[in-house]
């Protein structure tokens, strides 16, 4: 029962998030499932390697897959080439079993996750000072009793 709640907090989060907030859980997912992967080489467990680096795999392909290439400009262009360096990083990993491969990943990931973590909190105090009601000065409230 417990897992059953945490799966339904998880989807209501991935479907009430915004999209830059969408982008950083994906993020931190891939990076959970890399470290999995690394552990589970360590571990000598073959199969656990694999399963983990597919799931970073599955989560990298569908963010290359929602860049908007038309409007994203040089951004969406330079991501894309990222995700596909991380991709066959990925895949030279899984095949040669090169763990160093999975921390380059790892690192760059994290990186990109503090970019895009500043991007969302500036947008959200843009957002918040726009909501922000306006002070009341001693001309408003005059106007107001008149």
């Amino acid at each position: 029962m417990n897992a059953y709640g945490t799966d339904q907090y998880r989807q209501t989060q991935v479907t009430t998030v915004d999209k830059g907030r969408l982008i950083v859980l994906l993020y931190e997912g891939a990076i959970k499932f890399l470290h999995e992967a690394a552990q589970a080489q360590r571990d000598g467990d073959i199969a656990g390697k694999s399963s983990g680096i597919n799931r970073a795999l599955d989560i990298i392909g569908e963010l290359s897959q929602s860049l908007n290439m038309q409007d994203g400009g040089d951004i969406a262009f330079n991501l894309k080439r990222i995700y596909q360096f991380w991709t066959d990083h990925l895949l030279k990993a899984k095949i040669v079993r090169d763990s160093p491969a999975m921390d380059d990943v790892i690192s760059m990931m994290s990186s990109l996750i503090e970019a895009w973590q500043t991007v969302c909190n500036d947008a959200e105090a843009a957002q918040a000072a726009a909501a922000r009601p306006q002070p009341i000065t001693t001309a408003t409230t005059a106007a107001r009793t008149i």
